[in-house]
């Protein structure tokens, strides 16, 4: 098992960077935490780094992996920045957003993180260890979530530990991710700014930036970002959406105060909120869905409001539903 770095001691702290900015220059992977969830980190730059990722991940290849950057400085060097994607990289940026832009010939991005494609999805984190971590570097890296592919994201160490904890050099230890759920990625197509991916920064705020509505991929858009797959984020449990009752053998995730008939049946429950709260649900989405998944191979799921992070919050709920081999059209 990889060491874990406890980085809320501050003596151990700066060991576990400089542990993992050596791991990165060697070509190793990293556990590495950010606002979001936590991530698998490899130099962007070095193919056999990021193919690690691939092979630990057990993930397609055609899927392309978010790098992260530390400045927009940084990011105009590997990407193409129009007036929209500059509003918003200035409007959210540190933070969960992730634009996918056209890529620089000169980025310097190994093609196998960008799946090949001429474009390159881009965000600078806001989480200080994970800034810490990148300056330290000095560099841009690939962090896709830090579990296996299809698999349950993981927000704390622990759950990187579980899933890739003899594939990695070392995790970063930074409690909880605050957000719970991955980066919203937007993508630009024409004059439309297209949501690939509904996530931690509300669409709503993004279209008060860009005064006009994002528009969904088309059904048959072929993976260009992260997060597109129609199933994803999946438990080894089935899930059953928008319930009204719990059957027998079912386990129960719940949101708000008022439970279903039934419930008296789940063979456990996890409350994302009590109060109806959609950002404390997003933090603990991941982790009750973690838990759920060891005490029954059925999960009930109650309905949750659309409305700011419910979006995302409903994404990753009908992905982790959906058949395991549905794959949309991959553009190689």
């Amino acid at each position: 098992m990889s060491p874990i770095f406890d980085m809320s001691d501050s003596e151990v702290g700066p060991v576990g960077i400089a542990t993992a900015a050596e791991a990165l220059r060697e070509g190793e992977l990293v556990g590495l935490p950010t606002e979001t969830v936590y991530g698998l980190a490899a130099d962007a730059r070095n193919g056999k780094a990021v193919a690690g990722i691939f092979a630990a991940k057990g993930r397609p290849h055609f899927n392309p992996l978010i790098v992260h950057v530390l400045s927009l400085e940084d990011a105009g060097k590997i990407a193409v920045f129009d007036a929209a994607a500059m509003r918003l990289a200035e409007a959210f940026w540190p933070g969960p957003l992730t634009l996918v832009l056209p890529r620089r010939p000169d980025s310097g991005i190994a093609d196998i993180t960008t799946a090949g494609l001429d474009t390159v999805a881009l965000r600078v984190p806001a989480h200080p260890i994970a800034r810490i971590l990148l300056s330290a570097f000095g560099g841009p890296v690939a962090a896709p979530s830090a579990n296996r592919s299809g698999h349950v994201s993981p927000t704390t160490a622990a759950h990187v530990a579980a899933d890739l904890g003899g594939d990695v050099a070392c995790i970063l230890d930074a409690g909880p991710s605050g957000i719970g759920v991955e980066s919203t990625i937007v993508g630009f197509s024409g004059e439309d700014a297209v949501l690939l991916r509904p996530g931690g920064l509300a669409s709503a705020k993004i279209e008060a930036v860009l005064g006009r509505k994002l528009v969904a991929p088309a059904s048959d858009a072929a993976v260009s970002a992260p997060g597109m797959l129609a199933s994803h984020y999946a438990p080894a449990a089935s899930l059953r959406l928008d319930v009204t009752d719990v059957r027998a053998g079912e386990t129960l995730l719940a949101f708000g105060p008022d439970l279903p008939a039934g419930s008296d049946r789940a063979e456990a429950i996890q409350n994302l909120t009590m109060s109806g709260d959609l950002a404390e649900a997003a933090a603990n989405l991941f982790a009750a869905l973690r838990r759920l998944d060891r005490e029954s191979a059925a999960i009930a799921v109650m309905p949750i409001p659309n409305d700011g992070l419910g979006e995302a919050i409903n994404d990753r709920l009908r992905r982790a539903a959906a058949p395991k081999d549905r794959v949309p059209t991959a553009r190689r």
